[in-house]
């Protein structure tokens, strides 16, 4: 009976200090985990839909919380006008399909999406991410939608779930740009 209180001692002061440690290890490396996912899985896509920024849309940026939500917004400057991007995601066939949204401020229109992360079917779902032909299809649309499969949009051949996914996203994308959007003009002020 003796070993075995040992035993559940030990466990119990193992198990708090390997907990200590990782609490320790992700607190610490939170800044820098989130300047990689910024460079390697937002940033592509933001730089992708933003092109002809003449700023770095990457660089001036800006949150607002909603409800305990953190939003994070990414400015970008082309042809006279300020255009902002966010991150949204849908429910697709492996999982959430997250979704990087640019939109014209001065005319609420989508100008560009770009997928950011998924874990769809590798040559049907995945196309959402590498085919520029179906991401093209939301450039003009008006952001509040509607934003469907079918209106206006067409879904990938043989990823119909991973299209209403992306579709999703978008549509939800709109209706945090609507709820926020005087706070958003408000922040836009400071990049004008």
């Amino acid at each position: 009976m003796g070993e075995m209180i040992k035993m559940v001692v030990v466990l119990t002061i193992l198990s708090s200090l390997s907990g200590g440690v990782l609490a320790y290890v992700k607190e610490n490396t939170k800044e820098q985990i989130e300047m990689q996912v910024l460079q390697l899985v937002k940033g592509p896509a933001i730089k992708s839909i933003f092109k002809d920024a003449t700023n770095d849309p990457v660089a001036d940026r800006f949150s607002i919380e909603e409800n305990g939500t953190q939003h994070d917004f990414f400015v970008a400057k082309i042809d006279g006008k300020t255009m902002v991007a966010f991150e949204t995601a849908g429910k697709g066939y492996g999982g959430d399909v997250g979704l990087v949204v640019g939109i014209d401020t001065t005319e609420d229109k989508v100008y560009g999406v770009g997928v950011t992360t998924h874990s769809e079917t590798a040559g049907l779902g995945s196309k959402a991410k590498d085919d520029p032909k179906f991401a093209a299809q939301f450039a003009g649309v008006d952001i509040k939608g509607p934003i469907e499969v079918g209106n206006p949009i067409n879904a990938l051949s043989g990823a119909t779930i991973t299209s209403d996914a992306v579709c999703s996203a978008a549509a939800e994308a709109g209706e945090i740009y609507a709820r926020l959007k005087p706070q958003i003009e408000e922040q836009l002020q400071a990049f004008k």
